[in-house]
């Protein structure tokens, strides 16, 4: 803001010396022509000008617009991997795959209660309670029905919204924690491609973001093939978005 205030004193100085210089040494015949060039160009700058507030304005809202509709759908990602993982123990690592399990697969409905019993004990020589846990198998329910009900748009969520033939990279794989084999997850997408047609200057600055209220780096991204994690690399303002 402060460079653009100078630019803009700066435009305005110049416009009012050559002025000056124009109506003390030019021939009177010379004016009306050099008033025309000094009239185009004092539009320009108001064009140029203009641009520079404005600019940031439309990518700050174009960005904002085209970063909810990825979220939702890495969102959707997110919830189809819990699922496999909670089914199978382990993520998806293809989308085919992912899909042909919300397609098909089956949540297990169990019902535990507690409940005890007599045993002999050979210290006491008597009998004495234990207790126990009882898990009742209800049932099944369809995990297509369970996350998305009717909606079908999960066929389509490896596709990145508003890049037509982008995709999303996903990959799975099992790291070690301490001796404990983790299933782990990402899926990511580079915020060039999202904003491929928006100013390369302002996309610059977009992927050199650091900020708890930006996506910072230069992907959007769900999960991590480093550490046992499971969430997005977005702020909350996007997830207050999605709950509207």
């Amino acid at each position: 803001m402060v460079t653009l205030i100078l630019i803009i004193i700066g435009i305005i100085v110049f416009t009012v010396l050559m002025v000056m210089l124009i109506d003390k040494f030019l021939p009177q015949k010379m004016k009306p022509v050099i008033s025309i060039v000094l009239g185009l160009l004092s539009i320009l700058f108001a064009y140029l000008i203009y641009q520079s507030i404005t600019g940031p304005i439309r990518f700050q809202e174009v960005k904002e617009e085209r970063y909810g509709q990825v979220i939702n759908t890495l969102k959707d990602i997110k919830l189809a991997q819990e699922a496999h993982k909670s089914v199978t123990g382990k993520y998806a690592g293809t989308f085919k795959n992912l899909i042909d399990f919300v397609d098909r697969a089956n949540y297990t409905i169990t019902q535990q209660r507690d409940t005890s019993y007599m045993v002999y004990s050979e210290v006491f020589r008597i009998d004495v309670p234990k207790d126990s846990v009882i898990i009742d198998t209800l049932g099944t329910r369809s995990v297509k029905d369970s996350l998305f009900k009717k909606d079908a748009r999960y066929k389509n969520m490896m596709n990145v919204p508003g890049v037509p033939g982008k995709t999303f990279e996903m990959k799975a794989s099992i790291i070690d924690k301490g001796g404990y084999k983790a299933p782990v997850y990402e899926v990511k997408v580079a915020k060039s491609d999202i904003l491929a047609d928006q100013p390369k200057d302002l996309l610059s600055r977009e992927n050199a973001q650091v900020s708890v209220e930006e996506v910072n780096g230069t992907h959007i991204s769900v999960g991590s093939l480093d550490q046992v994690s499971t969430s997005g690399n977005w702020p909350a303002l996007y997830d207050r978005k999605g709950d509207n």
